[in-house]
């Protein structure tokens, strides 16, 4: 199963509420993860790099109906590099398999700091990967910036969801 549909299961599972609350996607890759936090009601902020843009709207087109239309944006943004064109403050920043190249991992969490809000909750599910150091960043730099907790593993898939929450005064 993928990182995606394994959070889309948890936020099932857990019943999560995201009406009226103001999210955003990083790394959306097909846009699952966001298209649900939308028909559940959210005020969603779908995001990749530019290269994503199509098929992600396209899947918005697709999946989306009419009324929660107008609550789905999908934007480029490019972790570390235009981040703080979009607001701080989100209600739930979310990620799926977002965490896997060593050299974005300081532009991830620069990103996650200026998104973050003191009442913020983030969602990330990642394949665990030794080659890429995904421990690590898990184990070691996030929680330097953030308080994270393991809320779901998959042990078949080696799947972590991790629930981070912002630390004070770390807007970059």
């Amino acid at each position: 199963m993928s990182k995606a549909l394994t959070l889309c299961e948890y936020f099932e599972a857990q019943k999560l509420n995201f009406w009226g609350k103001k999210v955003i996607e990083l790394g959306a890759g097909t846009g699952v993860v966001g298209i649900l936090a939308a028909l559940l009601g959210g005020d969603v902020t779908i995001t990749d790099l530019p290269v994503a843009m199509k098929q992600i709207e396209e899947n918005v087109r697709r999946n989306v109906p009419a009324e929660f239309a107008t609550r789905t944006r999908v934007c480029a943004l490019s972790w570390g590099v235009d981040h703080k064109e979009f607001p701080p403050n989100y209600d739930f920043i979310l990620g799926a398999d977002i965490v896997y190249l060593k050299h974005t991992y300081p532009l991830l969490i620069r990103t996650l700091q200026h998104l973050c809000g003191a009442q913020s909750i983030i969602y990330l599910s990642s394949k665990m990967r030794q080659e890429h150091g995904t421990a690590l960043f898990f184990e070691t730099l996030l929680p330097v910036h953030f308080a994270s907790k393991l809320v779901f593993r998959d042990e078949v898939e080696n799947i972590n969801i991790y629930k981070v929450t912002c630390k004070s005064d770390i807007r970059q």
